[in-house]
């Protein structure tokens, strides 16, 4: 079984994956990009297998829609986690993650909603709308 750790900037909020991590998904619709700052780069897992090494309660929690929740760093603010209401699954951020993770670029998705400033690159599929996963 792989086993993945990261943390929040400060170091408030820690996590493990135990678990098998998907490719990362770039997003570029307008909550991710306000949310972020830019685009979005997640890999996703589980939820049951993601756990709190420490600070879960440190989890600041935004309903950004009526059928997700974006979790982030009371402390520092990083932006750390993207939950389905009704899915065994989370997006977390790339770029939290403390060790390599061996994961590549495995789509870019919401591409009509990306902003002006940059171009994405051709580094695997684009799509209009969210990645359809079996």
């Amino acid at each position: 079984m792989s086993e993945h750790r990261g943390s929040c900037l400060c170091g408030a909020v820690r996590y493990t994956v135990n678990g098998e991590l998907r490719g990362v998904t770039v997003c570029h619709c307008t909550q991710c990009r306000k949310s972020s700052g830019h685009q979005w780069a997640s890999a996703g897992a589980k939820w049951s297998e993601l756990v709190f090494d420490r600070g879960e309660e440190a989890v600041a929690w935004f309903a950004s829609s009526d059928f997700a929740r974006r979790g982030f760093c009371g402390r520092c603010g990083s932006s750390l986690f993207y939950k389905p209401n009704s899915r065994d699954y989370v997006a977390i951020l790339a770029g939290s993650f403390d060790t390599p993770t061996g994961l590549g670029i495995a789509g870019h998705i919401y591409v009509e909603d990306a902003g002006d400033y940059y171009v994405i690159p051709d580094d695997a599929p684009h799509h209009r709308g969210p990645l359809r996963r079996g």
